[in-house]
């Protein structure tokens, strides 16, 4: 009853930059955090922003000062702005949220989207 859709992942020059855009469907009461992530070819999956409701943005180190992350609650939707790409950037990015499904309770439940690819060439 909850979908996640990523979009706006593709191939792009180093020092490039692109949008990546989550939209969050179905039975929701209130979506709490959200997130992305990203998985590189052979290495495990980490962190890259996390949004609290309140709007605390918290990022990786190795993308601070180059990513932002930033959400649309009407629009149960999360965006990332990823500028000066670098090839090491490269990898599936992923799209999680913890959403409080019911009004009458405070229990959340966390999904994630499919991904979408992203590419950084030298």
């Amino acid at each position: 009853q909850v979908q996640l859709m990523e979009s706006g992942g593709g191939l792009v020059q180093a020092g490039g930059s692109l949008r990546l855009s989550c939209a969050a469907s179905g039975t929701i009461y209130r979506i709490n955090s959200m997130g992305w992530y990203r998985q590189a070819p052979g290495k495990q999956r980490e962190l890259v922003a996390t949004i609290t409701s309140g709007n605390s943005a918290n990022y990786a180190d190795s993308v601070k000062g180059r990513f932002t992350i930033s959400r649309d609650n009407a629009k149960n939707t999360v965006y990332l702005e990823m500028n000066s790409l670098k090839p090491e950037d490269t990898a599936v990015y992923y799209c999680n949220t913890a959403v409080y499904r019911y009004y009458y309770s405070t229990m959340t439940y966390d999904y994630w989207g499919r991904g979408t690819q992203v590419t950084v060439s030298s």
